[in-house]
């Protein structure tokens, strides 16, 4: 006998052999899946047990190693300081993570504003990236209309509770209070938002997807500060592989002065990149658990059955520090 096997809801069903390899609807949420042979799927299965037995016994005969003090510079800041400071773009700070890529014999060219937090792009980012179920539709309109250079934006908010409209108007008035649009005006009695957007360079890729960048980069930040964990990062940088290929990484960074981690941002279409990232990940040397695809609005099953798919990790924008914590051990 064959197998279905559904890779969103699990459905797991035995059919006839005369289905074998061919492509057809899963009878539970009808999403298109492959017929296995049984030996095959079993054996997958094995292989997919051997190594993460292997993965397991690994970590339990590597000891536990003490976190590495802090830095000057962590020490200087704090959570709440990580957003208005250009502490971050000393080369003290991410002097380790050059260090890394130059035992590599890769070169790296470095973006210093992708390090500045003086600005507000960090703090837009984070209320996006917080509440992104109920603001991306603010997005997707921006997005849409700076795609065919239009200026102006309606936002109908009449089918919206109280509460929902109050978080959106809010956020609206931070996107004008910090100069993100040009102008906001709300007509309380029809509920209609209308904006008149900024065609400044960084706005418009900023609201194109640089913000989902700027809020991991925060989110890691914080992360590492409230451990206490040692760290060098970098955003935005250009790496040269010694055969002059170059490509740029959102974000790289080590942890705990140790663990080199790599975190590239999709908040669009990414199926046509995997692999391209799965080649990079090797170039770059790092093991499959180091480097992290995230992509925004994936859900919890997706992110699970891509990561078994494939040689790297998926991620959303809200679990993404999970597997860092399982790195940290």
């Amino acid at each position: 006998m064959a197998l279905l096997f559904c890779k969103k809801c699990g459905h797991l069903y035995e059919v006839d052999n005369k289905y074998l390899d061919k492509l057809v609807k899963c009878p539970q949420c009808a999403f298109v899946v492959r017929i296995y042979d049984t030996v095959y799927f079993l054996k997958k299965i094995i292989d997919k047990y051997r190594e993460q037995q292997k993965i397991l016994q690994q970590l339990q005969k590597t000891p536990t190693k003490q976190p590495a003090p802090l830095t000057d510079i962590q020490k200087r800041i704090g959570s709440s300081q990580l957003h208005n400071t250009t502490v971050l773009t000393q080369q003290t700070q991410y002097a380790p993570v050059l260090d890394w890529f130059k035992q590599k014999n890769i070169n790296v060219q470095i973006n210093q504003n992708a390090l500045d937090t003086t600005g507000f792009f960090d703090e837009i980012a984070l209320h996006l990236g917080n509440q992104y179920k109920l603001l991306g539709e603010i997005i997707d309109k921006i997005k849409y209309a700076q795609s065919k250079s239009y200026t102006d934006v309606r936002l109908t908010l009449d089918k919206k509770s109280q509460k929902e409209i109050a978080t959106i108007t809010q956020f609206c008035r931070l996107l004008y209070e910090y100069s993100f649009v040009a102008k906001y005006f709300y007509q309380n009695k029809e509920k209609i938002i209308r904006l008149k957007l900024q065609t400044a360079a960084k706005i418009v890729k900023f609201f194109n997807g640089e913000w989902m960048e700027w809020f991991v980069f925060i989110q890691l930040l914080t992360y590492c500060q409230q451990k206490g964990l040692p760290y060098s990062i970098l955003r935005n940088l250009i790496v040269q592989f010694p055969n002059k290929d170059s490509h740029e990484l959102d974000i790289f960074c080590l942890l705990d002065n140790r663990i080199a981690v790599c975190i590239e941002c999709k908040s669009g279409e990414f199926r046509h990149d995997i692999k391209k990232y799965s080649n990079l990940r090797k170039r770059l040397g790092l093991d499959e658990r180091n480097f992290f695809l995230c992509v925004l609005g994936l859900n919890q099953k997706q992110t699970e059955g891509m990561t078994s798919m494939y040689d790297f990790i998926f991620v959303n924008e809200q679990n993404f520090l999970l597997p860092i914590t399982l790195l940290l051990g």
